[in-house]
């Protein structure tokens, strides 16, 4: 019942998957079906009709120049079809694959910028999610091509039994009689590479991993300062050993299998059964003719290798492939759980925000990372989040740009839940640094202002409000990054800081949000940044976090975070009279600056 099942699910997958590549390229699918039957269907037909032909020619001794136009007939069918088949691939399947993959591909990157960003926090569904974009391409490729001669097979296979039929039924009766008995033998075969390709599958992604130690950038000083290449050595080669024990393993049983199945097929069906019978009929009944003789031999190698192919070498690989075809039905099957109102959110001026009993626990947690929040940041205050690291602070941010859904509790803009306006447009009102912000292989225009058409005098001016200095020889057209451009621009780490930080100047919204500013600068240049993002955002509402607490103190509410709640606020002044956390934090850092 199980198997049923599996093989029920296989068949809905590779429907699907189908499906959704003739939704996208329908003409290329098509092609692709007719070209396979193009490159087998000649060969293989002329294998039996054209010789069958031939040889009741020369049987009956009429007219023998009839061969010679027969040769010719079948040579230009062949040299017609090969020459077919290179103009399709050359002039139009190289191109269209390329289309297919990529349009898959956008659906794939459109899909996943909708997920919510609490499903990358799931282990499993973010595995799934990498191993569905890495193997996109590969997927179309090998679906197409299974498909493809699965066609082809099934229509020749339909096409050389009805010849072999109308000749003799019971010399298809002997060939599928005999492929079906040695059919079990097959599938032990398949199983067994089915086994084999998982276990080389797990072992290789293991060995894979000392190649990026060993080639990327991130291992290099580490590895050449330190004396862990014996140690990586020594695991590589227990890798590697693996793999050539897994290997043993198989080989035999595969090798095995396959010589009796074969074996017995040839010997037992194609070299005794099957010859004897047309024999009898060839030359005691005289009720096949030489041709028929032939025909009938070569066929039954044909449908016998048809057989297999459609049943335990397609099914297999069909197995394989529908499993990860079912990752990109539930990939693309998943809607976001973060859903809005149809109202859109005004973006204009700040507004207050409040927060009332605001709790948060991460998907499958039993501790809250959040407990019953509630604050007021009054419009273009400057609000500090500080605390310890696990305070919740991150968090919090990311739950009032509604990033993540609260578990518990509301937030309000301008006396409205976000939950009644759109996600998109209530995010469009912030701006946002993250303390893992990223550098985009794109122009520094484009890196600031996020987006394909920077207005280049406002790139200009919050790139000098964040500070950055650096010289760029075609000003906000440079390209950063050398993926595109071998001459592109790299930055140094407070250099891509600075940058990261001009996006919240560049962008036009009431609300902007600063996770660790000035985490990579150096004392000066953070102060210099402070200032700064001080006049900058004079018109915006600012919450931002920071460990250093030397950026707080113009700050004008501070919120001292720990294990989930908010245990202090006020302004600096006001904490550091209270003598508590705060205090004691800002004077064991400024004591460090001090001693220096």
């Amino acid at each position: 019942m199980k198997k049923g099942r599996e093989t029920v699910s296989m068949i809905s997958n590779m429907i699907y998957f189908v499906r959704l590549m003739l939704s996208i390229s329908p003409v290329y699918v098509i092609l692709e079906m007719l070209w396979g039957l193009l490159m087998k269907a000649p060969g293989r037909l002329i294998s039996v009709l054209g010789l069958k032909y031939i040889i009741d020619i020369v049987e009956s001794g009429e007219n023998l120049s009839r061969i010679w136009i027969a040769v010719g007939i079948i040579a230009a069918v062949l040299a017609s079809s090969h020459l077919i088949s290179w103009v399709y691939v050359e002039f139009y399947s190289n191109i269209a694959k390329e289309k297919l993959g990529m349009n898959l591909s956008k659906i794939l990157y459109e899909k996943a910028r909708s997920i919510d960003l609490q499903e990358y926090d799931n282990p499993e569904f973010y595995d799934n999610f990498i191993l569905t974009i890495e193997t996109s391409s590969d997927n179309i490729q090998n679906l197409l091509n299974l498909v493809r001669n699965y066609f082809s097979e099934l229509v020749l296979f339909f096409t050389i039994g009805a010849v072999i039929f109308t000749i003799d039924p019971v010399c298809l009766l002997i060939i599928v009689a005999t492929v079906l008995v040695f059919l079990p033998l097959s599938r032990k075969v398949g199983d067994l590479q089915m086994g084999r390709r998982k276990d080389n599958a797990e072992l290789h992604r293991r060995s894979n991993y000392f190649q990026r130690v060993f080639y990327l950038q991130d291992y290099s000083k580490e590895v050449r300062m330190n004396n862990i290449s014996p140690l990586l050595m020594e695991r590589y080669n227990e890798s590697a050993d693996a793999v050539i024990e897994n290997q043993n393993k198989y080989w035999k049983k595969i090798s095995f299998f396959s010589w009796l199945q074969q074996s017995g097929t040839d010997i037992l069906g194609f070299m005794f059964v099957l010859p004897a019978y047309l024999g009898y009929c060839v030359l005691v009944r005289h009720s096949l003719s030489a041709g028929d003789f032939v025909a009938s031999f070569n066929g039954a190698y044909q449908i016998a290798a048809a057989i297999n192919f459609l049943t335990i070498w397609a099914l297999a690989n069909f197995s394989e492939r529908g499993k990860m075809i079912e990752k990109y039905r539930e990939f693309l099957a998943r809607e976001p759980k973060i859903k809005g109102g149809g109202e859109q959110a005004p973006c204009a001026q700040p507004e207050t925000i409040e927060i009332k009993n605001l709790s948060f626990t991460y998907p499958g947690s039993d501790h809250p990372v959040l407990k019953n929040i509630n604050l007021t940041i009054k419009p273009y205050e400057k609000i500090a989040l500080v605390g310890y690291n696990g305070a919740g602070k991150t968090t919090l941010t990311n739950l009032i740009m509604r990033l993540y859904e609260a578990t518990e509790g509301d937030i309000l803009i301008g006396g409205k839940n976000i939950r009644d306006v759109s996600p998109e447009s209530h995010r469009n009102r912030f701006s946002a640094v993250f303390q893992d912000f990223q550098t985009y292989a794109c122009t520094i225009g484009e890196n600031v202002a996020l987006d394909v058409s920077p207005d280049p005098a406002r790139v200009e001016a919050a790139l000098k409000h964040s500070g950055f200095s650096k010289p760029l020889s075609k000003g906000v057209d440079t390209e950063i990054l050398r993926e595109f451009d071998d001459n592109g621009t790299m930055l140094s780490g407070g250099e891509s800081q600075k940058m990261a930080v001009a996006r919240a100047f560049y962008k036009e919204c009431p609300y902007a949000i600063l996770d660790e500013p000035s985490a990579n600068l150096d004392p000066v240049a953070e102060y210099e940044l402070n200032n700064a993002m001080l006049e900058a955002a004079e018109s915006k509402t600012v919450i931002f976090i920071s460990h250093r607490l030397s950026t707080t103190v113009n700050a004008d509410r501070i919120y001292v975070m720990a294990d989930g709640e908010i245990i202090e606020s006020g302004s600096h002044s006001e904490l550091m009279k209270k003598n508590g956390t705060y205090a004691y934090m800002f004077n064991l850092q400024a004591e460090k600056y001090i001693q220096q």
